[in-house]
């Protein structure tokens, strides 16, 4: 290979290295929620999308501190489900209390469950509710919101067997009844409908709302996306909370917002790293998606408007939108998609730029788990399957390094005789390449097949549910967690803690898994020819260690992978290396066997 290519691969590998130091050293700060809680409650404001338009204005209430102790005294229904424990207030039948059976906060047996909703009066209130937008001759006291009192008229816990309805009558001739059912899993569907018994036709639109007050805690880290999430006409758009304040004010919503007019398929939420809270209107309607910064309040909304709805005397009319409310479960929510028709929910995962190989990766990924049981040893078997795939040009890469190591003397002569005429020297190598039948190119394939695919996985094993709290062998009880050994303690034999991993000693603290990544490339550096240049020589010889420090607080699971993944290089390439006549050794010392290759 000649300097010039030397330089580049030499290059980019110095700029990933650069790029790792700096986001390991340097993370992004950690965003602190606010401190001090909301003044006003969030805004009933819900605009139709059918002609003429029904247009609500912020409703106004009592402080937040009176409406918090209103939520708290109100009666509650219990939600209990095989995945959800809860209830919902019937204080404008409030979706706001949620925790998660199936997920622990910690690897703890006594750990509590991990809350999804909060109520208003708690830290980081974060809910759902359903309402009526009024048009015509109504006026907002004629229509449930945020702060109706709503009578439960049938159930008693809310379960996959037994709905809930409640409902409430404005005095004015209209009654409106609400229907909350829930299936095994996180979907919420809300059946609203709205009996006329007046003399006058009425106009009303029904909403629905995601309300999170404050910025809530995030990972708030470059590769994974918390906030917004919404796919509007097979659109998918994500929106970070620190963008929201920067919205263009919309005079009708007297907030901040972006409002998209869905013409047929779309839903509108909330997602965290591996929790999501999203509206989503019955599949093939109309609707508004608005995403909401409220300020003064400090709340972030997502909205869901439907159409607004002519009610004629004596007739009724009904509604129906769904809630998830839940984890990332990647086989729930495909089935959501493929069997219950809400296009395109498979992507409120955060697949990333390069979807087109995460989303295969963690398809084969989970169907290895369901046959191995084991995500640990299905990375190593995915591994296995990506080496196969590549070994096609990973042959032709180790036969081509083996090839130019034995035209290394030659291509010494021609520098030489070349001296200081760089197009000479150039000429003669690519003679020397040609008539040899070189490709000095083919060495480089691999390699940069290997970047979007070890990308990929990071991100599957970083984003996904699936990984988290999975373990492995012994010490490994989490996957997407560091490896919880330190060489600082001697792996737990000296009777004192690691330090803190947010802290820079960290670095140093080296479990055993880091320190066999940093063996595994040891050894399949001492496969390859050291760089003619001294100084390359020494930058290549310290990469292994430099790496070992640096993906030291890596997931386990990509750590895992990486050294799966150098483990079977190794070996690809000594078998290969042999076949063509050389017979390398461990120390990196190359020597020609007794035959040699001719092709």
């Amino acid at each position: 290979m000649d300097d010039q290519n030397k330089n580049l691969i030499l290059a980019t590998a110095l700029s990933f290295l650069v790029i790792l130091v700096w986001f390991f050293l340097f993370p992004p700060e950690q965003q602190s929620p606010e401190a001090t809680e909301p003044e006003t409650t969030i805004s009933e404001t819900s605009t139709a999308t059918s002609p003429p338009q029904v247009q609500g204005e912020e409703t106004r209430t009592s402080p937040d501190g009176q409406l918090a102790d209103a939520v708290e005294d109100a009666p509650r229904i219990a939600i209990d489900t095989p995945a959800l424990e809860g209830s919902i207030s019937l204080l404008g039948g409030r979706i706001d209390q949620l925790s998660l059976k199936r997920y622990q906060e910690t690897l703890d047996p006594d750990s509590p469950d991990v809350d999804l909703l909060n109520p208003v009066g708690t830290d980081h209130a974060y809910y759902a509710l359903f309402g009526w937008s009024p048009g015509g001759s109504l006026d907002f006291e004629d229509v449930p919101g945020a702060n109706t009192e709503w009578q439960l008229a049938e159930g008693e816990t809310l379960t996959p067997e037994s709905p809930v309805t409640l409902t409430w009558d404005n005095g004015n001739g209209v009654i409106f009844r609400r229907q909350v059912s829930i299936d095994d899993n996180y979907m919420f569907t809300i059946a609203q409908s709205v009996e006329n018994t007046s003399d006058e036709p009425i106009r009303l639109a029904p909403y629905g709302t995601v309300a999170r007050h404050g910025e809530p805690d995030t990972v708030n880290f470059f590769i994974l996306h918390e906030g917004v999430v919404r796919m509007s006409d097979g659109e998918l758009e994500e929106i970070d909370y620190d963008d929201m304040p920067d919205f263009e004010v919309v005079q009708r919503e007297g907030a901040r917002a972006e409002v998209i007019d869905v013409t047929a398929n779309g839903w509108i939420g909330f997602t965290d790293k591996y929790w999501m809270t999203t509206l989503i209107p019955a599949p093939g309607s109309a609707f508004v998606s608005v995403a909401k910064y409220v300020e003064g309040s400090n709340i972030y909304q997502t909205e869901a408007r439907q159409p607004t709805m002519e009610v004629a005397p004596g007739a009724t009319v009904d509604t129906t939108m769904q809630l998830f409310a839940g984890a990332k479960e990647w086989e729930t929510i495909r089935y959501y998609q493929n069997d219950e028709g809400i296009v395109g929910f498979v992507d409120s995962i955060d697949w990333g730029w390069f979807f087109f190989l995460t989303k295969p990766i963690f398809a084969v990924l989970h169907w290895l788990n369901s046959v191995i049981g084991n995500m640990g040893w299905s990375i190593i078997v995915l591994t296995l399957l990506i080496k196969a795939i590549l070994f096609p040009l990973a042959y032709k890469s180790y036969v081509s390094m083996a090839k130019m190591k034995e035209l290394q003397p030659e291509m010494e002569k021609l520098k030489e005789k070349a001296g200081d005429d760089r197009q000479k020297l150039q000429q003669g190598m690519m003679a020397l390449y040609r008539d040899n039948k070189v490709n000095p190119a083919a060495g480089c394939l691999p390699i940069l097949m290997q970047i979007p695919i070890f990308f990929s996985l990071y991100k599957v094993i970083f984003v996904t549910i699936e990984l988290r709290h999975a373990p492995w062998i012994g010490w490994i009880r989490d996957l997407s967690a560091p490896d919880p050994t330190s060489i600082l303690n001697l792996f737990g034999l000296l009777p004192f803690a690691p330090p803190d991993p947010t802290s820079f000693l960290a670095i140093l603290s080296l479990g055993v898994l880091p320190i066999l990544l940093g063996i595994s490339m040891w050894l399949q550096q001492k496969l390859n020819p050291a760089p003619a240049d001294a100084t390359q020589a020494m930058i290549f010889a310290w990469m292994p260690w430099v790496f070992m420090f640096m993906l030291g607080q890596f997931a386990s699971g990509l750590v895992l992978y990486w050294i799966a993944n150098n483990t079977i290089t190794f070996s690809q390439q000594y078998l290969i290396m042999r076949s063509q006549g050389y017979k390398p050794d461990v120390f990196g010392n190359i020597r020609k066997g007794f035959r040699r290759s001719k092709g």
